[in-house]
Parts: structure tokens; C-alpha cells; sequence
């Protein structure tokens, strides 16, 4: 395939989870850490909701708390698998047709933690189902993502407040 075709979807090196079962993984995810952008930028109390749509796409509601502006901000997209439904990547948009990344490079058996890469090495995630995440778990996942490449004292640290 030439690349001037092709649309690199994960990071050199990053390996998306396999088995992987997406209904498993609809429902909320509280964000712990991420790599900021223009986005989520002076975002806490970040939350992504993944609910399944009549069409087979999944619904993404991303929610937060704007600690400049004080309100909460929000923003629906969706998502498709980009490959097979085995494998943990898909493509979500929130503009329209033009897609990113999103796959899911460790996940715990349980689906309460995962740690989520976008495209490239400027986006990455460490989500829980609960508003923290155990230690050995977060250790783990920042040196996968060294391991990569990524910048992991960049993570800007989500607070989580009523």
C-alpha cells in the first residue's frame, strides 16, 4: 500500500488489545490522565461515556468541568471499530467526517482501567471505571506508554470533585 494512502491510526510500536469486546467497554470512563490539547485544556472532572447506537457506531459523550470559564463543557462524537471487532481500535469523530485514532493498548481483564493512545504521541489517556486508580496499575500503564515514546511527565492529572 502507498503511503500517501494509508492512515496511520496507532503509534510506531503500540500494539491495540486483542481479544477486545466492545460491549464490554460502553458505559463511563473518568479520565485520570491525559496528554492536554486544545480540547480538554483547563478541563477537571473529565468523563467519556460510550453508548452503543442503533447503526452498530457508538456514541461518544465526553463531559467536563472548565476551571477558567466555571461551567461544564461537553461534546458528543462517535466512534467505529477501524478494523476487525476483535481488535481495540476504532476512529472516533467529533468534526464531521474527519476521524482519529483510539485504541485501547492495555486493558485490564475486568475492563476497569484502560490506558487509550490516539494516532500519535500527543494524545494519550489513563481511564478508570472509578474516579481513581490503583497504584500498581497506574505504574504500570506510565511505563507502557515510556515505553512507547511518550512524554509521560507531560499527563496533566485529572482532579475529580463534586
Amino acid at each position: 500500500m502507498s503511503g500517501f494512502f494509508s492512515c496511520k491510526t496507532i503509534p510506531d510500536g503500540a500494539t491495540a488489545v486483542k481479544p477486545f469486546n466492545i460491549e464490554k467497554y460502553l458505559g463511563k470512563w473518568y479520565e485520570i490522565a491525559r496528554l492536554d490539547f486544545k480540547f480538554e485544556k483547563d478541563l477537571n472532572n473529565t468523563t467519556a461515556e460510550y453508548t452503543l447506537n442503533s447503526n452498530g457506531t457508538i456514541k461518544v459523550f465526553n463531559k467536563g468541568y472548565h476551571t477558567i470559564r466555571k461551567k461544564w463543557v461537553d461534546a458528543t462524537g462517535k466512534a467505529k471499530l477501524a478494523g476487525d471487532t476483535n481488535t481495540a481500535m476504532l476512529k472516533v469523530s467529533f468534526f464531521g467526517p474527519f476521524y482519529a485514532g483510539y485504541n485501547v493498548i492495555a486493558l485490564d481483564p475486568d475492563y476497569k482501567y484502560a490506558l487509550v493512545a490516539g494516532a500519535s504521541l500527543k494524545y494519550l489517556w489513563l481511564l478508570s471505571r472509578y474516579t481513581e486508580m490503583p497504584e500498581d496499575i497506574k505504574n504500570n500503564y506510565l511505563k507502557i506508554a515510556q515505553g512507547l515514546g511518550y512524554n509521560t511527565q507531560n499527563l496533566i492529572w485529572v482532579k475529580h470533585y463534586e
